[in-house]
């Protein structure tokens, strides 16, 4: 019976031209991936029913789900604020256990989520993307 599960997911960004991925730890939550596109309405006068097209797609932000770390200098938190605080616009790369990836631009903007009492601290990074999401199937 195919399955997958989602451990060992992983978000990785690099920004600038060239250079590697570096994986952003301790994910928590990955959005869906991709987007319906906006139906255009074609109907013409002779038409007895309501006939449509396919418009643009919308993608729509991206928002992941993070435990808060900002320890150290390479921190997820740390990464992405400061990026979020340049404006710089960065490639990023959603890869599953079994190859699968999508890579994407997107600027990024991060939050603080809610604090709750015994709940572990986290923060979102909401995705505004500036490109079209590629896929990429796993290698044999």
């Amino acid at each position: 019976m195919p399955g997958l599960l989602s451990k060992d997911t992983t978000l990785s960004v690099k920004s600038g031209t060239g250079g590697a991925y570096k994986v952003l730890e301790h994910l928590m939550e990955v959005p869906e991936m991709g987007g319906d596109p906006e139906k255009v309405e074609v109907t013409t006068l002779s038409d007895g029913v309501k006939k449509y097209i396919n418009g643009v797609k919308d993608l729509g932000d991206l928002s992941f789900k993070f435990l808060y770390d900002n320890e150290k200098v390479d921190s997820n938190y740390r990464v992405l604020k400061a990026l979020q605080d340049a404006n710089t616009k960065a490639s990023y790369k959603v890869e599953y256990p079994d190859g699968t990836g999508h890579e994407f631009e997107a600027y990024v903007n991060v939050k603080m989520d809610s604090a709750a009492v015994n709940a572990a601290m986290t923060f979102s990074a909401g995705m505004s993307l500036q490109s079209d999401i590629t896929v990429t199937n796993p290698t044999p």
